[in-house]
């Protein structure tokens, strides 16, 4: 056991630690080209899981996925210096988050609930379809990164992957916070014993 003690992040500091690498990537990008990008990236993603864990004790399934996807696909682009593995880093990542929620839902396991659930309760018909809704927007990420890098140059890429993976993900995730708020069950405040 570790004597770290566990503490959540603040809400600011989460976003940044989320942010940056994407942040350092962009700038690497524009600075040194693709391959110096992607060995900052690799860097950067590192750097954030250690602060993470220095601050927290722990780290989120998520996030670690993330940084073996990136330590991977990096580390095939800059061995091997052939970028094609770096573009479809988004499309396996995309396609993962897609098969782990649709098989969750198939072995009646809803990931999405373990995810968020601490944050708000729904019902279980609630969280079904929206598991659903984000199977399906992470494969249709998935295609999108691969119409992109494959028919449009370099740069235009790395701005979709930068700007447009996210920008779509904010939005749908804005564009489900109606469903959810219907859905969403009062929790129970701690009942005082009797």
């Amino acid at each position: 056991m570790s004597d770290t003690p566990q503490k959540e992040l603040s809400q600011g500091l989460k976003m940044a630690l989320d942010f940056a690498p994407l942040v350092a990537f962009f700038a690497a990008y524009k600075f040194g080209g693709m391959y110096t990008a992607t060995a900052t990236l690799m860097i950067a993603t590192l750097v954030a899981l250690v602060v993470t864990y220095m601050m927290t004790g722990k780290i989120a399934k998520f996030p670690l996925g993330s940084a073996v996807l990136v330590g991977v696909m990096g580390g095939l682009t800059l061995y091997l210096q052939n970028d094609t593995f770096f573009k479809m880093k988004p499309t396996i990542a995309n396609l993962a988050f897609a098969a782990v929620l649709g098989v969750g839902l198939l072995t009646n396991r809803i990931f999405l609930r373990d995810l968020l659930g601490t944050a708000f309760e729904m019902p279980l018909v609630a969280w079904r379809s929206l598991t659903w809704r984000w199977t399906g927007f992470f494969m249709v990420l998935a295609a999108l990164n691969e119409i992109v890098w494959r028919n449009y140059p370099e740069g235009t890429w790395v701005n979709f992957k930068v700007f447009g993976l996210m920008g779509l993900t904010m939005l749908f995730a804005v564009a489900n916070t109606p469903f959810m708020m219907k859905h969403m069950v009062e929790k129970p405040e701690n009942p005082s014993a009797d």
